[in-house]
């Protein structure tokens, strides 16, 4: 199972994606760790490389027969479809989960006050994110509001729909 979390960034999408990692031993991969991996390393923006590069070593881990948790912002639908293809690629299932934070408020604080746990990354600003062009969702997917849904509520409601695809 390829469970991928999507949303802007500080809506709680990392912070969901460990929890359930950690609940369900599953492997977790974060697209901001290997973007900011390759510009510590080589100085250069990843671009669509760190997608890439994610997706690659998330069906490595499902063709191993191990669960995968995804995080990123798959802000277009081409990194969905990504996520989507490399679950198909290892023949597993795949559920899509965006991360959202309805209250502005909310969000604008977490984003204006959260520390950053990745070496050198510098977390986009409210403006950044504010503008950000998000392309809405048109696959099916579940959608989680964080500005009335705590993280074990999340976590709770991803493995609900887990089960519901695994049967």
């Amino acid at each position: 199972m390829l469970v991928i979390l999507g949303g802007l960034p500080a809506t709680g999408k990392s912070t969901i994606a460990k929890a359930l990692s950690a609940k369900r031993a599953a492997t977790y991969v974060r697209v901001d760790e290997i973007e900011q991996a390759v510009l510590n390393e080589t100085g250069e923006d990843a671009g669509r490389l760190g997608y890439v590069v994610a997706q690659t070593i998330a069906a490595s881990n499902l063709q191993l027969g191990l669960e995968v948790i995804a995080d990123s912002v798959n802000p277009i639908e081409a990194s969905r479809k990504g996520w989507r293809d490399a679950a198909q690629r290892s023949g597993c299932s795949s559920i899509e989960v965006e991360v959202v934070c309805s209250d502005v408020q909310i969000h604008r604080s977490r984003a204006e006050q959260r520390p950053s746990d990745v070496d050198g990354l510098v977390h986009p600003t409210w403006t950044e994110i504010s503008e950000r062009n998000f392309e809405p969702w048109g696959s099916a997917h579940l959608r989680l509001d964080t500005s009335i849904l705590e993280v074990d509520g999340a976590v709770a409601s991803i493995e609900a729909q887990i089960a519901q695809v695994l049967g």
